[in-house]
């Protein structure tokens, strides 16, 4: 969590603040011990925000998508403010694929990934809602349906990341911008809702 400033990279230390974020960093940890004690050949890898085909729908987009289509309410936590970097998912994998097939550049690094796509959790779900509603012929407005709920406790403000590495050592940037990649999102959840 940045606040409103700044970018999480690689050389920024861990301050996790609630129990969730805890585990990840732990994570981090552990991968790092077990390669300096063990010399375990390891990648670290931290991402922004994945959204896609195939995820749960539990989650913030996939839940919007879905209730859009149903005409039920869109819960959104606190005043809705809470800003992620977004990035799709097959960028996301595409990236993993680059460090995998770069050994030689990536074993024993950390990188980084994301898209540069800093959207509040409101703004992701008007987007949506406008979208929906221009391309489907539904009886309510997807925008009537928002309504706003307790915020989660620990619920950090801001994810931002800094992708320069992979994009300078790996040469990888990610090829769809939000527009494309929530197309294709609601294409996949239209038929599943």
């Amino acid at each position: 969590d940045l606040n409103s400033e700044g970018f999480f990279s690689e050389q920024t230390s861990y301050n996790p603040k609630s129990p969730y974020s805890a585990s990840k960093a732990s994570s981090d940890h552990l991968v790092r011990a077990w390669a300096n004690t063990y010399n375990f050949p390891a990648t670290i890898v931290n991402c922004s925000n994945n959204y896609g085909p195939n995820q749960h729908k539990e989650k913030l987009i996939p839940k919007i998508i879905i209730n859009c289509l149903n005409g039920e309410e869109i819960p959104i936590y606190g005043n809705g403010q809470n800003i992620r970097d977004w990035i799709f998912v097959n960028d996301f994998c595409n990236a993993i694929i680059k460090i995998i097939e770069n050994k030689e550049k990536s074993l024993n690094e950390t990188f980084c990934i994301g898209a540069n796509e800093e959207l509040t959790n409101l703004d992701i779900t008007k987007k949506i809602c406008r979208m929906i509603n221009e391309q489907f012929d539904l009886k309510h407005n997807c925008l009537d349906l928002i309504t706003f709920v307790d915020d989660r406790l620990g619920h950090d403000f801001r994810y931002a990341i800094d992708a320069s590495k992979i994009n300078r050592v790996l040469n990888w940037k990610p090829v769809y911008n939000f527009n494309e990649g929530i197309q294709k999102t609601i294409e996949y959840y239209k038929d599943l809702k």
